[in-house]
């Protein structure tokens, strides 16, 4: 099937991703395409090498500083770099402001893995390090990849997509079975009725439902990761790694 081209329109906003989603291409553009998002996952790993353990914050852009979500996603920031880990979040606004500004608030690590938007999505204010990437895909991997529990606070599609994408792995087990809270019991009380709706019917397992907390409780989700990430693992304090000048590795 050829694709017939209207003046003025097109399906995908970034040009380079119509090219890729038409169909097949020739082996040299399919190539760059590969070597742009390996090198995007290379800035990625070289970025946050040295971080540490970190849990990670989900949450929407939209919510503003007077908000209560704003305000709960700063306790919970500053409850998570207590006890020791990294706070990392989508690096922009709202939600994920609040939770880079509890790190920073208490002396931590705060971390930004910013997406590029057609209406331009910042790097929050409270970052320590941060990376703007291109890809969605490449910068799921890297919330995921360094992070011991993940939290989710109140969003929309993006979130419910991390949310969901974090259970899928540690249900197929793709990936260790870290603690996932979801915050929020009032926002998120028709999401969890629809989860319990797909275990009535056998889409997913019963079991299936202990693999996340929903609580309404920073208390209560400090308990969670105590429990399942930091003892469930083993982890302990330790010196921070030293990075190699030889390697242009810098803190």
């Amino acid at each position: 099937m050829i694709k017939e081209h209207f003046k003025g329109f097109s399906p995908l906003v970034n040009p380079e991703e119509e090219e890729f989603f038409a169909g097949p291409q020739t082996r040299w553009k399919e190539f760059k395409f590969l070597v742009k998002v390996l090198l995007e996952f290379v800035r990625g790993f070289r970025m946050l090498h040295f971080v540490g353990p970190c849990v990670t914050v989900f949450g929407s852009a939209r919510f503003e500083e007077s908000d209560k979500f704003y305000q709960l996603a700063v306790d919970v920031g500053e409850r998570i770099s207590r006890m020791g880990f990294a706070v990392m979040t989508g690096g922009g606004p709202g939600i994920m402001e609040a939770a880079n500004r509890g790190a920073k608030n208490v002396g931590g690590k705060s971390i930004g893995c910013n997406i590029i938007l057609p209406f331009e999505q910042h790097p929050n204010p409270y970052l320590d390090k941060w990376m703007n990437f291109k890809y969605f895909f490449v910068r799921k991997v890297l919330l995921s990849k360094y992070s011991y529990a993940f939290v989710v606070m109140p969003g929309g599609f993006g979130t419910l997509d991390e949310f969901f994408e974090a259970l899928t792995l540690i249900q197929t087990k793709v990936m260790r079975r870290f603690p996932i809270v979801l915050m929020c019991s009032d926002f998120h009380e028709h999401l969890y009725d629809y989860i319990r709706h797909m275990a009535e019917y056998g889409t997913i397992n019963k079991s299936d439902l202990d693999l996340f907390l929903l609580t309404d409780s920073v208390e209560e989700m400090e308990t969670h990761i105590k429990k399942y990430a930091i003892e469930g693992y083993g982890l302990k304090r330790r010196h921070e790694l030293r990075p190699a000048g030889i390697l242009g590795e810098r803190r």
